[in-house]
């Protein structure tokens, strides 16, 4: 066998999110906190098309 764990250890999953990963105090997830992103649909609501692929969430976009 090449490795010292057992197969089972393996074939565990475990599941993280991203609130669990960045901690309180960083700057992202304070910044996070204080700003209220939703004013930007209202903005952007014209540059839209209700037809086609959906497009990427700009509230998103704008976070990135």
């Amino acid at each position: 066998m090449l490795s010292k764990h057992h197969s089972n250890q393996r074939d565990q999953l475990e599941i993280i999110t991203l609130d669990q990963l960045v901690p309180a105090i960083h700057l992202v997830s304070k910044l996070e906190a204080s700003i209220d992103f939703t004013f930007i649909y209202d903005l952007v609501i014209d540059m839209y098309s209700e037809v086609g692929r959906p497009s990427i969430d700009s509230g998103i976009l704008v976070k990135l």
